[in-house]
């Protein structure tokens, strides 16, 4: 990436605090920026707050404090302002959630006629390009029931690249996948991070974030514990709750 380019941040998270019902803190004063064309994958145990932030960072869950800016537009209140984010944040789920009663296809051309106002031809023309580059053009008329696992994840990242996003989010994206299909989901990943798509990505996949990842963020708590490239945080993690961390995954 040229040097230029990573001081452009096209996402900037200045101490977001996030909590839910009965006190519970998922995300405490979390600060980081995102650069254009990085690909930051986020790691840590269960319950740390990795998924609430990529919620927050599209606008699904409101933040109790701090503030976010996606591309010069601050995630506020104002309904404009998050309508805009949405459509240039894409997000990818653990589960699929396509619907059922419409075919991969359908499920693509959607939001491109509802939101992006296209019209059908210029919305399918799309889709069934995306399908081709995700690999299962041959699937486009088929139901998300007749899928395997693999085959509907991929529609999913399809259906959010659909809306020409500036930035993708990725939670968890191969943890509902029979381990066969993992690879067939990482390599669309590891594609859109070689074509230069800007993503967050959070995933226990260690050989993914070795090979794709500019930086690894290890949050626990709802905090950053430790920040630095692949190369450091799994050759030389510097705090003892990251070499802990490593230690039992990787065991």
């Amino acid at each position: 990436m040229a040097e230029q380019e990573r001081r452009d941040p096209i996402i900037t998270i200045d101490s977001v605090s996030k909590s839910f019902a009965g006190g519970i803190e998922a995300v405490r004063g979390f600060s980081a920026t995102v650069e254009r064309q990085e690909v930051v994958v986020i790691m840590g145990p269960s319950g740390s707050g990795k998924s609430t932030l990529l919620r927050c960072l599209n606008g699904l869950e409101h933040v109790d404090s701090g503030s976010i800016t996606v591309d010069g537009i601050p995630l506020d209140d104002d309904r404009h302002h998050r309508l805009e984010i949405r459509k240039e944040v894409g997000m990818v789920f653990q589960s699929f959630n396509l619907f059922p009663h419409l075919t991969a296809l359908a499920n693509i051309n959607l939001a491109q006629e509802r939101v992006r106002r296209k019209s059908r031809e210029e919305a399918t023309a799309r889709s069934m390009e995306l399908l081709r580059t995700v690999g299962i053009a041959e699937k486009a008329l088929a139901y998300p029931a007749q899928l395997s696992g693999g085959q509907q994840q991929r529609v999913a990242i399809a259906r959010a690249l659909a809306m020409s996003p500036k930035v993708m989010l990725f939670d968890e994206p191969t943890s509902a996948l029979d381990p066969e299909m993992i690879n067939e989901v990482l390599d669309v990943m590891r594609d859109l991070a070689r074509g230069g798509m800007t993503m967050v990505v959070v995933t226990h996949e260690m050989g993914f974030a070795r090979e794709v990842a500019d930086r690894v963020i290890f949050m626990d708590e709802g905090q950053i514990v430790e920040t630095g490239t692949p190369a450091e945080f799994f050759g030389h993690p510097r705090e003892e709750r990251t070499r802990r961390f490593l230690s039992q995954i990787l065991s």
